[in-house]
């Protein structure tokens, strides 16, 4: 896995760096008295005002560009840098002015999240402009983690399957010392996984649970589950046109939950490791399962199903069963699950269910940190039924409209064990629109302010 091409560590290669100068509307004034005339005369020429996400190069008396400034909002966003690499030429720069150590931290990943694109099959017009950098491996691990969700959902089903996100695992596994294994196929019946093989089994390519497990047994154990569906017909309830087009990014929770294991062990964090992922295609086909189904859970709970689009909660019931089975200390789960989660909170946050106070205000209060925000909804009881059925235990989803996202969070709980801490987050791991910072394509959402909140409980 690459990381973006916006850094340099090397000074003596880019010895004719330009200072660049970081600058809020707040301190603009305090900074051009330090200037010499002419710099605050172009200012005016230019009507720099600092406004956040702006950039400017200033001429030095040859008329060559001598130095840039950037506006900025919050010092400690690291959006607020993300315009940078490609609001300035491709060249490279060198900070003229100390920052403290949060703040530095922040403009690198942020300018590392500016300088990213999508490259596999087009390259960029320009490079980015480049950051001469000391070496941060926090940074640098923060950023490789959100390079590799924005990489993993980017990338076309026909390449980013269910065989293609094991041998993503495979990879990880190996580089880092943990065990994998795989259930796929009619072995998922076999092992009793019946709703991951019912949602995959029309696909030509099998489905599978992929399991990684890594770190010491005396390390307080934490799950993490990611709904993999890599491709979402919505199946015989097949999706218009529009619904479907990005649907290469339903895979967007697994992405979430292998790129946070694999920080958790690229900073060794004093913590026992499950990563299960429920990998499939809901394809269309001859053996699509349908509706009116019922299918008998992991967890012996009966679900008829009332729409194949509400998949992925099927996939995701037999992870969580099977992962409380291990009664680790935490479960987190990651899932690309509603549209309706979009409706309440719009693409930029994510939706946090948690039947723990104290797991819930702990993420919540790391999003704050990190500027990687979450809100959370409710787990409301009476909703459950919106979830009744006549000849099973519970229904996959209901004729009603209401609550769709607070109905598949109740539907989830279901499958966690009385007692067990779980959060699950909603997360739409998509950027519609190009923004500073923030390309259109995949997007981790949620991921920084996770690890904080592990990294907290490890005492790390």
């Amino acid at each position: 896995m690459s990381l973006p091409s916006g850094f340099t560590t090397d000074a003596t290669a880019d010895a004719d760096a330009l200072p660049l100068h970081v600058v809020s509307r707040e301190h603009l004034a305090d900074w051009r008295a330090t200037q010499p005339t002419a710099v605050g005369t172009w200012l005016d020429a230019q009507a720099f005002d600092a406004a956040p996400g702006t950039a400017l190069l200033l001429p030095g008396n040859d008329g060559a560009a001598s130095a840039a400034v950037i506006g900025i909002g919050d010092p400690l966003d690291p959006y607020s840098y993300g315009h940078a690499p490609f609001a300035l030429p491709p060249r490279a720069f060198r900070l003229a002015d100390t920052q403290d150590t949060a703040t530095l931290a922040a403009l690198q990943l942020g300018w590392g999240l500016g300088a990213y694109r999508f490259n596999r099959y087009k390259q960029p017009p320009r490079p980015p402009a480049r950051l001469v950098v000391d070496d941060n491996p926090g940074v640098r691990d923060a950023l490789a983690a959100c390079v590799r969700v924005r990489d993993l959902v980017n990338t076309p089903t026909e390449h980013m399957g269910p065989d293609q996100l094991e041998q993503v695992a495979c990879e990880i596994a190996e580089r880092h010392g943990a065990k994998i294994e795989v259930i796929s196929g009619d072995d998922l019946l076999a092992r009793n996984f019946p709703t991951i093989h019912a949602v995959g089994r029309a696909s030509h390519r099998a489905p599978r649970l992929i399991a990684l497990r890594w770190g010491d047994d005396a390390h307080p154990h934490v799950a993490l589950v990611g709904k993999g569906v890599c491709f979402d017909t919505g199946g015989l309830d097949v999706k218009g046109a529009d619904g479907m087009r990005n649907m290469k990014k339903d895979m967007g929770g697994a992405a979430h939950a292998i790129a946070l294991a694999e920080w958790m062990m690229a900073r060794q964090l004093p913590l026992r490791i499950t990563l299960l992922v429920a990998a499939v295609e809901n394809a269309i086909g001859p053996d699509a399962f349908r509706p009116g189904e019922v299918i008998t859970t992991r967890a012996g709970i009966s679900v008829e199903i009332d729409n194949t689009d509400a998949e992925g909660r099927l996939v995701l019931c037999d992870a969580l069963a099977y992962a409380g089975e291990q009664s680790p200390e935490l479960l987190l789960d990651f899932a690309t699950l509603t549209g309706a989660a979009r409706i309440a909170l719009g693409p930029d946050l994510p939706a946090l269910y948690s039947n723990d106070d104290t797991v819930a205000d702990a993420w919540l209060t790391a999003g704050l940190a990190q500027r990687d925000p979450l809100w959370r909804m409710p787990l409301w009881q009476p909703y459950w039924r919106y979830l009744g059925s006549p000849i099973a235990d519970i229904a996959n989803s209901g004729p009603s409209k209401m609550a769709g996202s607070i109905n598949a969070a109740l539907y989830l709980e279901r499958f966690v064990p009385a007692g067990q801490k779980w959060a699950h987050l909603d997360v739409y791991s998509w950027n519609d629109t190009d923004r500073p910072g923030r390309p259109a394509g995949g997007e981790a959402q949620g991921l920084r302010a996770a690890f904080a909140m592990l990294q907290a409980r490890a005492g790390g």
